[in-house]
């Protein structure tokens, strides 16, 4: 399993972000714990894309890009994410093969 999830604002989130001196942080922005290292925002994007492999791996030649001007774009779009990707009227609810990787 790549990849597990976890809401930050839940007791397992909250432990995990304690053990990488994450306790302080905005709850608004994507996380991604790889090993004792917390990526954060554009960051994690590029980070999570380069784990995935494959095509979405060529995303790494985004880290030229200084990481202010990177979170500028990534805050940018998380605030009109739903005017440019659509709102769905219901949440994503895992099927029983997925929930595993939900931590809870």
């Amino acid at each position: 399993m790549k990849f597990r999830f976890a809401a930050s604002q839940s007791t397992i989130g909250q432990k995990l972000l304690h053990e990488v001196g994450m306790d302080n942080i905005q709850l608004e922005t994507v996380l991604y714990l790889k090993g004792d290292t917390c990526f954060r925002e554009s960051s994690a994007i590029l980070e999570i894309l380069k784990d995935l492999g494959g095509v979405w791996a060529l995303a790494v030649v985004f880290k030229i890009i200084p990481s202010t001007l990177r979170n500028a774009t990534y805050q940018y779009l998380a605030k009109k994410r739903y005017h440019i990707f659509g709102k769905r009227s219901s949440c994503y609810s895992p099927t029983p093969e997925n929930q595993k990787r939900f931590l809870t």
